[in-house]
């Protein structure tokens, strides 16, 4: 575990999927074509929290979704790449737009078409229900299923590693 801890010490941006990862990766489509979409609260104060220590969050999902555009609003995660079925023109680009080398960067992904993304970042992560390839591919694998705790996973991970997790905890209690 301290390896996973000492690669975290150099992130400075973590790319979260969206399906299978914000969400537990089942479309609800009602009669009229709209999506639903369930996101867990702990993940996205997760995320905040995060953001509060200096990382930068992105986005980068196959599938476009106005409740995902909205969600990530909310959370100030300006970075967010929708409707890319091949993933590495968006990874690339942020490296480039946010000065970045692949060491500095986690991704967080559940299914094979993350896998050409997470083969490149120096942290790999694998939700706890992911397909068997991306797991076998993960430096680290989440404790809690996509959509189900798994990005709070991730930031405290990081926040851990950084050793910012404390501080961000202690002004719940002060």
């Amino acid at each position: 575990m301290q390896d996973i801890l000492d690669k975290t010490a150099a992130i400075r941006l973590v790319i979260f999927d969206v399906d299978g990862v914000l969400t537990d990766g089942r479309l609800y489509v009602t009669e009229t074509g709209d999506e639903i979409k369930a996101f867990h609260s702990r993940d996205g104060h997760g995320m905040k929290m995060l953001q509060n220590t200096g990382v930068e969050i992105a986005i980068i999902t196959g599938r476009s979704s106005n409740i995902v555009r909205h969600r990530m609003n909310e959370l100030g995660i300006t970075h967010v790449y929708q409707g890319q079925r091949d993933k590495l023109p968006a990874y690339h680009e942020l490296l480039h737009r946010l000065d970045l080398q692949p060491a500095q960067v986690a991704y967080v992904g559940d299914d094979v078409v993350d896998l050409p993304v997470m083969r490149q970042v120096g942290l790999a992560i694998a939700v706890q229900d992911a397909h068997p390839m991306v797991k076998q591919h993960a430096h680290w694998q989440t404790p809690n299923a996509g959509g189900r705790g798994a990005a709070r996973d991730v930031c405290e991970l990081i926040m851990e590693g950084q050793q910012t997790l404390q501080a961000q905890l202690a002004s719940y209690l002060a």
